[in-house]
């Protein structure tokens, strides 16, 4: 996998709210366009956009775009709508995460949940595992995700 597309509202604070929230660094590679080819090729009609790329973990590029023409649409999307993808990032310490996420003020959906049998779950091999979702600034679902020791 090269890189992972993310659409957002606001280019800049999405940026910083990467790196400062998650410590995903701009990696100073950008992009700006307003073409035919390119709208044709994303099929968007008179698209005109900024891209900026970032490295997350060792081999995966975050690209955050902001569409300034067509003007987009907010996010409404749930977990469960056919098509909607989340991002997971592994973590050391899921805890310290959420404690820090908290203090922040990023928004939470609940707190962290430990996959293990039983309740409905069959956890299967992620046995042991914690997860936690929250939203970036323009509530795009976003994972955090511990492994067992």
């Amino acid at each position: 996998m090269n890189h992972i597309g993310v659409p957002v509202s606001d280019l800049a604070r999405s940026v910083t709210w990467y790196e400062d929230v998650l410590g995903i660094a701009p990696s100073g590679v950008t992009i700006s366009a307003t073409n035919p080819a390119i709208g044709a090729v994303v099929e968007v009609e008179n698209a005109s956009m900024r891209a900026s790329f970032a490295l997350a973990g060792d081999n995966v590029l975050l690209e955050l775009i902001q569409y300034d023409s067509p003007q987009p649409k907010s996010f409404t999307g749930r977990n469960c709508d056919v098509g909607v993808m989340h991002l997971c990032f592994e973590v050391d310490d899921l805890d310290a995460a959420h404690r820090d996420l908290v203090e922040r003020g990023v928004h939470v959906n609940a707190d962290p949940v430990v996959l293990q049998d039983g309740d409905g779950v069959e956890a299967g091999a992620l046995a042991g595992t914690k997860i936690l979702y929250l939203r970036d600034p323009d509530g795009i679902q976003l994972e955090l995700f511990e492994l067992p020791a």
